[in-house]
């Protein structure tokens, strides 16, 4: 790991605003840096601002104040189209419910972010089968989602958040849906991504049994950070 800060907020805060409700402040001015190559896992009980933290760090959502740069370029004033080219070219997304498309094949599944991001449909089909063998189902390329285990699915959907070689991959409770075994199969294969080839990952998970495969965990309460520590006891 290097010392390249890939992530960057500063005093970040949140405030919803709608019509005849009261306010309601997510984040209270949070502050957070995560180097290139780290695996931090996010923690809080439910309303404590971690979705809303991980959805700012992902392009979905904008702070109401405060500054967020991602790879060293200040992203809090981008507009709906930059957001999105960046979320396309520079971040990968792992969600719990896998979201895969229906009708379409893993590897088509895998393929997308780099339709997206206009590769030659040669180029886009080579790349998703390297991703696919790398994570140990290439021989499920041409198998619907609904041909597959949940296990399966979730490994397709890590393989689809990295064929654009992203400098950040989210992982929005990866395992919700899973089984203890394949659950930590997942962790596992994040935890080689991150080991063995540099992946830096940014995983929210309310299970404590997930977040020890991560080296660092920040735990959210009330829209602030309460904790940051390395993990005491990681998982290998």
């Amino acid at each position: 790991m290097t010392d390249t800060i890939i992530v960057q907020v500063t005093n970040l805060t949140k405030i919803y605003e709608s019509e005849g409700a009261p306010r309601v402040a997510a984040l209270h001015g949070v502050t957070l840096s995560i180097a290139l190559g780290e695996f931090v896992a996010v923690m809080g009980p439910s309303g404590s601002g971690k979705s809303t933290f991980m959805n700012i760090i992902g392009l979905l959502d904008q702070a109401t104040s405060g500054e967020y740069c991602l790879e060293g370029q200040n992203v809090s004033r981008l507009n709906a189209d930059e957001r999105a080219d960046l979320r396309c070219r520079r971040l990968g997304f792992v969600f719990q419910s896998y979201n895969l498309l229906a009708r379409t094949s893993a590897i088509e599944n895998v393929e997308l972010p780099m339709l997206y991001a206009r590769v030659a449909p040669v180029e886009r089909r080579r790349v998703a089968q390297d991703a696919l063998e790398q994570m140990g189902v290439g021989d499920q390329a041409h198998k619907l989602p609904n041909q597959l285990s949940g296990g399966q699915q979730q490994r397709i959907a890590i393989a689809r958040a990295l064929v654009n070689s992203p400098g950040l991959v989210l992982a929005d409770e990866p395992t919700g849906a899973l089984d203890s075994k394949n659950s930590h199969d997942v962790m596992q294969r994040f935890q080689t991504l991150n080991a063995e080839h540099g992946l830096t990952v940014l995983l929210v998970t309310h299970d404590p049994s997930m977040a020890v495969y991560a080296k660092r965990i920040v735990i959210f309460q009330d829209g602030q950070i309460m904790s940051d520590e390395p993990t005491t006891r990681q998982v290998t």
